[in-house]
């Protein structure tokens, strides 16, 4: 069917899963090399079918809302596609919320059921949902209250050890024996396209995460097409190291292979370069997804000039601002040759732009393609409001099937994102190019003003990756009472290298305006990142005004 036509519109996810389990039931959908877990479409169906009963049976059912906070295990994707089968809004929460975080997602998202593991690094779940959830193993299954979450009902615990109050997986899964096929069926004939399934949490400049909430539609229509712009059909084997709270996962993975029944390769919990290169290798797979940190990690890896990646053929690296130099190497090194970038951001389910398989290396490694299907973008001048002309930078604002209902239960928010003609403003800087391609420029919050000069980070760590000695840059402004602002770089330098601060002055000197020429230089070990692998550069700027004692200049 032409890309124009998905077949996938007008439908909901649980009537995608089934009909593509209908069509290659016998193939692989979901394999866990690390547990030994390979589930066929058939198997993967029936397995969604038994947890959408039991949810039926403990009271779930349309409309509610069902919180997931685990990393990358088999029952999360069945949870993910059992919650959309009966139209209960999955709730996706970041692995690592800490206390406080955890109580504000029970109370602002309505949880009516949670289902967590025992653990994630340092933070155990089990303690932090005590914390919150005073009074929990005093009450049956089902049964539990509290006036601070008064919506909550259930607590189910996916791995590990099971504490009193919280119902064991197995014991949750046997509850589907008290609804019958009926009674599921009649479940899911009163669903709709257009009803949300989804909500994810993403933070905004109150420092308070939003829920932006999606739709069967949104999320079904833009796997569809991400998906299509990789060429990728039931002979695929997609690896999936990106993690299941985020879209990355979420959408572009998990229905992304659903849409068109390609086989999911979950290589580990969560990201582990040595882990990822294994599954590839082993499993033959023939696209793989990730953000730039994670490919350079992997490119790093001990163990990656022995590995056989033959099979690779295509992908996306998205998430966060993609590395020129990088996007070469997994090209000519990991043999992605028909690799994609993908941008977007959750709001819009997730991807605006992305890159296609036949597009040109040079296209494919200096902007982020163009518009999706159905997917409209302008660029908004953010001084005039006016629309900015061709390579000019602007605001980019998409209008179309991605855009999300709304920020649930935050009118005030959702109408300062999306305006009465349905566009989303993104807070991102683009420019367009005359054959209809786009790159990211940079944040509006992140763009530097020095001395009167706006100062885009992305250039200048485009710039610095070209440097042989240097494997990971971050660019942040720090407050400066005589320019406003001046620029401060992290820089993680190869093994055994020499380099200097004044190598690195000295490298920008000699291609890059005087003021792009950076006046902090530190050497790092590591990034702060966020679990999906994104920097987390408000982090940066924090620690560097800490240890510089520098303050915020006011303006007048």
């Amino acid at each position: 069917m032409a890309e124009d036509t998905p077949w996938v519109d007008g439908l909901t996810i649980g009537e995608v899963l089934r009909r593509t389990a209908a069509r290659v039931g016998e193939q692989d959908a979901l394999v866990f090399p690390q547990l030994g877990v390979r589930l066929s479409y058939a198997a993967l169906d029936g397995e969604v079918d038994k947890a959408a009963r039991a949810l039926l049976a403990m009271g779930i059912g349309k409309g509610d809302h069902v919180g997931c906070w685990a990393t990358n295990i088999p029952e999360w994707v069945i949870l993910q596609l059992a919650t959309a089968r009966i139209g209960a809004v999955l709730v996706t929460i970041n692995p690592a919320y800490r206390s406080s975080e955890m109580g504000y997602v029970l109370r602002q998202g309505d949880l009516k059921a949670l289902f967590l593991i025992e653990r994630f690094r340092t933070s155990n779940y089990h303690e932090i949902i005590a914390e919150n959830c005073s009074g929990l193993a005093d009450k049956p299954y089902g049964e539990y209250f509290n006036n601070e979450f008064p919506c909550l009902r259930l607590v189910v615990n996916m791995r590990g050890r099971t504490p009193e109050g919280m119902m064991p997986w197995q014991e949750f899964l046997a509850e589907s024996k008290k609804t019958t096929d009926k009674a599921l069926a009649s479940a899911e004939e009163g669903l709709k396209p257009g009803d949300a399934i989804n909500i994810q949490y993403t933070s905004g400049t109150t420092g308070f995460p939003k829920a932006a909430t999606l739709t069967h539609r949104n999320i079904l229509l833009n796997a569809w097409y991400v998906t299509g712009c990789q060429a990728i059909s039931e002979r695929d084997r997609m690896c999936i190291p990106v993690p299941y709270y985020h879209c990355f996962g979420l959408v572009m993975g998990t229905l992304g292979a659903v849409t068109r029944g390609a086989a999911m390769i979950v290589p580990a919990e969560y990201f582990d370069a040595e882990a990822t290169l294994d599954a590839v290798e082993c499993e033959h797979a023939t696209t793989l997804y990730g953000v730039p940190t994670m490919f350079i990690a992997m490119l790093e890896d001990a163990s990656f000039g022995r590995r056989d990646l033959s099979s690779l053929r295509s992908g996306i690296m998205a998430g966060s601002p993609c590395p020129i130099e990088v996007m070469r190497k997994v090209v000519d090194k990991m043999g992605m040759r028909e690799v994609t970038i993908a941008y977007g951001l959750t709001e819009a389910s997730p991807v605006i732009t992305q890159t296609h398989t036949d597009d040109p290396l040079e296209v494919r490694v200096s902007t982020v393609g163009r518009p999706l299907p159905g997917v409209e973008v302008r660029l908004i001048d953010p001084e005039s409001g006016e629309d900015a002309g061709e390579g000019e930078n602007g605001e980019l604002w998409v209008r179309g099937h991605g855009v999300m209902l709304g920020y649930y239960g935050n009118g005030e928010a959702t109408r300062q994102a999306i305006d009465e003609q349905g566009w989303l403003r993104t807070g991102d800087l683009a420019k367009r190019f005359p054959d209809g391609n786009y790159s990211i420029t940079g944040r509006i919050k992140d763009m530097v003003c020095r001395g009167g000069e706006n100062i885009y980070p992305r250039e200048i760590e485009e710039f610095l990756f070209t440097h042989p000695d240097i494997e990971q840059v971050a660019v942040v402004g720090l407050p400066d009472r005589k320019y406003g602002e001046e620029l401060c770089v992290w820089v993680l330098k190869r093994p055994q290298c020499s380099l200097g601060e004044d190598d690195v002055r000295a490298f920008c000197k000699a291609s890059l305006a005087h003021y792009k020429v950076p006046r902090y230089v530190k050497f790092v070990e590591y990034f702060p990142q966020t679990v999906s692998g994104k920097i987390q550069k408000f982090k940066i700027r924090e620690q560097m005004m800490d240890e510089l004692g520098l303050k915020e200049e006011k303006t007048a």
